[in-house]
């Protein structure tokens, strides 16, 4: 039986999605070997092409459209669930800061770019001093002082306020209104080469994200060991709106509208200098 490397993040909708098929619960028509980690350390493991299938920022696999090919299931995309940009209370967003200090969960990541587009359509004259770090640090970093602005995404959408921050931008609700259509956060990407070589293995690893998707719902208690193991937050209505929020129809099918999405999100990049133009195809089939 065929083995492939599989890599996705420790975030509960991936664990979610991923439990049945990690577990080996489904009938397999090959053998995966698992790693585990959060999406921003992935999206540079992509780039020095370490695993054959894995979970990417939609902004990274933009950036690296020649080397991996979509699977049009396990992808997180949606509407009501974009990052948002948060301070400590009475802080604004605005012209009278020249030079603010936002973290953000990776230079890699959709989050950054959606943060990067807002504020060059909003507040051009500003600009910002950005600082990465691991998306769980972020909001220790505006209560310390360090940033004044953080760029959170994952759980951190529903804790925010119990750390007494505000929210000061919807970036998914302003992209939603920017463009009508909802916001690509992450994707499953697959070599391109191993694409080429054998389109049917594409198409039956995409089926098989699918039925572990099937499963998943089917069985919604049957992971939750699994999901927080990895998980940052343990709360169980934590992990339940996380779920709720990014696993969705979009995840088992990214269909037409998602697709839309996709493109109009690459352009709007490419148009900012963020990623290079590429003309191959977005997926597998």
């Amino acid at each position: 039986m065929k083995q492939f490397s599989l890599a996705y993040s420790s975030c509960p909708n991936d664990t979610f999605i991923f439990h049945a098929l990690a577990h080996k619960l489904l009938k397999a028509d090959f053998n995966f070997n698992i790693t585990i980690a959060d999406v921003e350390t992935l999206n540079k493991y992509a780039e020095k092409g370490r695993f054959d299938i894995t979970k990417l920022s939609f902004a990274t696999f933009g950036a690296l459209r020649d080397r991996y090919a979509l699977l049009r299931s396990g992808a997180a995309l949606g509407r009501g669930c974009g990052p948002l940009v948060v301070s400590l209370p009475q802080k604004q967003l605005n012209s009278s800061i020249k030079r603010p200090t936002v973290a953000v969960p990776g230079l890699g990541t959709t989050a950054f770019v959606l943060f990067y587009l807002f504020i060059k359509e909003s507040f051009p004259e500003i600009e910002p001093n950005i600082i990465p770090m691991p998306f769980e640090k972020i909001m220790l970093t505006i209560k310390d002082g360090t940033a004044d602005f953080g760029v959170i995404i994952h759980e951190g959408r529903f804790i925010y306020k119990n750390l007494g921050l505000d929210c000061l931008v919807d970036l998914g609700a302003w992209w939603e209104k920017f463009t009508g259509l909802p916001i690509p956060l992450g994707c499953i990407a697959i070599k391109r080469d191993i694409y080429q070589n054998d389109p049917k293995v594409a198409s039956m690893i995409q089926k098989m994200v699918k039925e572990s998707i099937d499963y998943a719902f089917d069985n919604p208690k049957i992971s939750r060991d699994y999901i927080k193991t990895h998980a940052q937050e343990l709360d169980d209505s934590v992990i339940d709106q996380h779920i709720e929020l990014y696993v969705n129809q979009f995840s088992k099918d990214i269909g037409d509208e998602g697709e839309a999405a996709i493109k109009i999100f690459l352009q709007k990049a490419q148009k900012a200098g963020l990623i290079e133009p590429n003309v191959e195809p977005l997926f597998v089939d």
